[in-house]
């Protein structure tokens, strides 16, 4: 039994342990994290597209493509600087950027429960266009990316129980778990740069 679970679900699972391997890689600022997420968002593009979960399937294309620019960001930062230092935004460009994820995910939602079968489509829509922004923002290695992942992830988790994607839902648990690791080793790693330094671009 347990042996047809993981042959039917082999997929899934390389995906989920190369996604935990991302985020590990992540939290260390190691420049391999970006190929470990950019193999893993490949496969997830087939499973939540299988999943109904269109929006969270095409998000993963997005993925593949910030995963080449964080890559390209993070090596042309470590080049120029010899160390591509954790930001941090000002209030006022997180006002933006909340205010920029709900009104994607109203107008998405509403498109998707109009016009396809898409399962849960107001909270598929806000988990993917909360996704994008926080991987931006993890590119620009900005301290708080972390927190909008949180929310993220934590409302993910009911997502995919829904849908049956069980190992993806553990996957995101223990993401929440390394979310607080990640959290406070990119501190650490600002407060070291001088204390906080405020993007301006």
């Amino acid at each position: 039994m347990i042996f047809d679970y993981f042959q039917n679900h082999s997929l899934e699972l390389i995906a989920v342990l190369l996604a935990i391997l991302y985020l590990l890689l992540a939290v260390r600022q190691n420049i391999l994290c970006w190929p470990a997420g950019i193999i893993s968002s490949v496969l997830y593009f087939f499973i939540m597209n299988s999943a109904g979960l269109y929006m969270e399937a095409y998000l993963q294309i997005f993925y593949v493509f910030m995963g080449l620019y964080g890559w390209l960001q993070w090596r042309q930062g470590d080049q120029i600087d010899n160390h591509f230092i954790v930001n941090t935004w000002s209030m006022l460009k997180h006002f933006y950027a909340i205010s920029l994820i709900l009104g994607l995910s109203v107008l998405s939602g509403l498109l998707l429960k109009s016009y396809t079968d898409a399962a849960l489509p107001f909270f598929d829509a806000f988990v993917t266009w909360g996704a994008v922004v926080a991987t931006y923002m993890v590119a620009k290695k900005l301290l708080e990316n972390w927190i909008y992942w949180l929310v993220i992830d934590s409302i993910s988790i009911l997502l995919f129980i829904s849908r049956g994607l069980l190992p993806t839902a553990f996957l995101f648990g223990l993401y929440i778990v390394i979310i607080f690791f990640g959290y406070k080793a990119w501190k650490k790693v600002l407060e070291e740069n001088h204390g906080i330094i405020t993007q301006k671009n």
